[in-house]
């Protein structure tokens, strides 16, 4: 194997807290999303690590429901993401997807979500984990964080995943990144406007962000986080059907099959030089 095949394939493959009152409130581990609850924050952590959190349909679904259960909760006034293991999320599952009307409209929840979601990130993001980290409102990664948009290296394109973030990211940023499929670290990310900020120690940079959210009223939350999203939901009304067309049309083109069975052979695609 080549070392730039190696590289491909780690940026594919490469590659939680809490309670209620006195005590803890947590689900039950059947699902691929852990829910726990502490003093007005509500932990949902990413726990799917046979396919490093991939986007699978079960784990869309999960997700989902339990932001659901988040938004009508007035016990809740806030939301953290997070995940177990090394990966945030690997982007799509190419065995089990969700459909990319299912992921686009779980994006969409965490924008519209009258409570802030806040991304924890202690690891590797790619491809369509971006887009959750581009939907939610305050996102800090710690430096062992790494991130590429490695859509262009298998044939497609950060199609419905540009609807969060591409009103959030530095042009020249989104441009470098997404034409190149390479890996870029926590500090560059906060650079571009991807994570709010790039840690040390993620837990110590995240705690008075939770402070100043357990401080602040739950209308003057969701009244701002409308101001705030106004126009990441623009984008999502203009350009969410076209571009999930565009992103299936894509997938069953043949350069896109060549690029997948050469990711699952763990192999350069054909058009590598």
């Amino acid at each position: 194997m080549t070392d730039r095949t190696k590289d491909h394939m780690t940026d594919h493959h490469t590659e939680g807290h809490t309670s209620r009152h006195a005590s803890h409130r947590t689900s039950h581990h059947t699902r691929p999303v852990i829910t726990a609850h502490e003093r007005g924050i509500t932990t949902l952590t990413l726990d799917s690590p046979a396919n490093r959190n991939a986007l699978s349909a079960r784990l869309v679904a999960a997700l989902g429901d339990a932001l659901t259960a988040c938004g009508t909760d007035p016990s809740v006034r806030a939301v953290v993401l997070t995940h177990t293991g090394t990966t945030f999320s690997s982007g799509a599952d190419l065995k089990e997807p969700a459909s990319p009307y299912a992921f686009v409209a779980l994006m969409r929840q965490i924008v519209e979500l009258p409570k802030p979601v806040v991304a924890r990130v202690s690891g590797h993001v790619r491809a369509g984990g971006l887009g959750l980290l581009g939907a939610c409102d305050i996102a800090i990664a710690d430096r062992t964080s790494d991130f590429a948009f490695t859509e262009v290296r298998i044939g497609v394109a950060p199609a419905v995943i540009s609807l969060p973030l591409l009103p959030r990211v530095e042009p020249r940023a989104a441009a470098r990144y997404c034409l190149t499929g390479e890996r870029f670290d926590a500090g560059r990310a906060a650079e571009a406007g991807l994570i709010t900020e790039a840690a040390e120690d993620v837990d110590e940079a995240l705690a008075p962000v939770l402070d100043g959210l357990r401080r602040a009223s739950p209308q003057g939350l969701a009244e701002s986080k409308k101001l705030l999203t106004v126009g990441v939901l623009e984008a999502f009304d203009q350009y969410a059907e076209d571009l999930v067309q565009r992103s299936a049309s894509l997938f069953v083109t043949a350069e896109a099959r060549e690029g997948i069975t050469a990711f699952m052979e763990r192999r350069d695609a054909a058009w590598v030089r």
